[in-house]
């Protein structure tokens, strides 16, 4: 009997129904490098590597919409603009530079970015925050209600940040991401402010430390061990 299975037959084996995910996650890498390139074969095998568990993400659902990896979710979406709508915006990003302070209030916020595309006539905005999609877009309509109809208010249909219908509308113009990975997929962008205040506060305790000539051998000892471990890269950290 041949044990080699096709993907249908692995739909339905009750063989494969007590399979743990990382034998699942093999089984279908093997599947899809069968009839690979062998250069193909060895990058797809290289997924098969152990993973490092503060590094690891799931492709799993943000809610609504959108996917999630690990604490880090996405949001795709594409609108139709409203005449003129374009050139409002580049001037109004043009004012920010880019920055836009307000923005910093949603603590759950990664990134956003607009993309125009067919001649200035539709609108691509995409955006990574942390959580599920319902509480994010209600941080947008009680934290910086102003800013969002403001920018939005050039995309067509749009019904107001505090309309009833926001939701919808979003929902109904978001394009979920076929693959969705995040460098840090744990890491929040609470933690990583956090993280910044602690290098600040570490850099700052290391000098001072540093000039204090009496402290003795075992302390000096332990801080400098300290310091290496921070200090010293790890995987791709260059």
């Amino acid at each position: 009997m041949n044990e080699k299975l096709t993907s249908e037959q692995t739909r339905i084996d009750p063989r494969l129904s007590e399979e743990s995910r990382m034998e699942e996650f093999r089984r279908v890498v093997k599947e899809v490098a069968a009839d690979a390139p062998t250069i193909s074969q060895i990058a797809i095998n290289s997924l098969l590597t152990d993973k490092n568990p503060l590094h690891e993400g799931t492709y799993m659902s943000a809610g609504r919409a959108g996917a999630r990896s690990g604490n880090v979710s996405e949001l795709t979406a594409i609108a139709d603009l409203r005449p003129g709508g374009a050139d409002r915006l580049r001037r109004i990003f043009g004012l920010t530079g880019g920055d836009f302070d307000g923005a910093k209030r949603v603590s759950t916020l990664h990134n956003m970015r607009f993309v125009f595309f067919d001649d200035d006539t539709r609108v691509l905005f995409a955006t990574a925050y942390d959580g599920d999609w319902d509480t994010y877009i209600d941080d947008f309509a009680t934290k910086i209600p102003e800013l969002m109809d403001l920018l939005f208010a050039n995309v067509e249909g749009w019904p107001g940040i505090d309309s009833p219908d926001v939701k919808d509308y979003i929902a109904n113009h978001q394009i979920d991401a076929a693959a969705w990975f995040v460098a840090n997929p744990q890491v929040t962008v609470v933690d990583v402010r956090r993280y910044q205040r602690m290098e600040q506060a570490l850099d700052t305790f290391f000098d001072a430390m540093a000039a204090n000539t009496a402290m003795d051998a075992t302390t000096r000892e332990a801080l400098s061990a300290l310091s290496d471990a921070v200090a010293t890269p790890q995987g791709v950290d260059y």
